[in-house]
């Protein structure tokens, strides 16, 4: 009953009713996108520029691992494609990828 009657009371003089105004919600706001930006967006900006590195260092001769799950060995380069190398049988099986679709170099060893 003292909750009903403190909610119908008129806010004090010089205070909004509903409480915070528009520059009270601005540093929750910001601290909202600065853990945003440090949790999703600044590790995906460093795991983009790693794999483009890796991609710009592929050589003929590496072991890769495709997006798809296709372990191979790159035969071929050129610019937007990669020949690829899957089968160490007298008849080498080879397929045609794009670069982009190169997941991850696998250690040579």
């Amino acid at each position: 009953m003292l909750d009903l009657a403190y909610a119908m009371m008129p806010p004090p003089e010089g205070q909004e009713p509903g409480g915070m105004g528009v520059l009270g919600m601005l540093p929750p706001m910001i601290m909202m996108f600065v853990i945003f930006y440090f949790i999703l967006i600044r590790p995906q900006q460093k795991k983009q520029k790693e794999t483009q590195k890796m991609l710009d260092n592929l050589k003929e001769g590496d072991n890769v691992v495709t997006l798809s799950g296709i372990h191979g060995t790159v035969k071929k380069l050129k610019d937007d494609y990669v020949m690829l190398q899957i089968s160490d049988q007298p008849q080498a099986v080879r397929i045609k990828i794009n670069r982009s679709s190169i997941a991850l170099m696998k250690d040579q060893g």
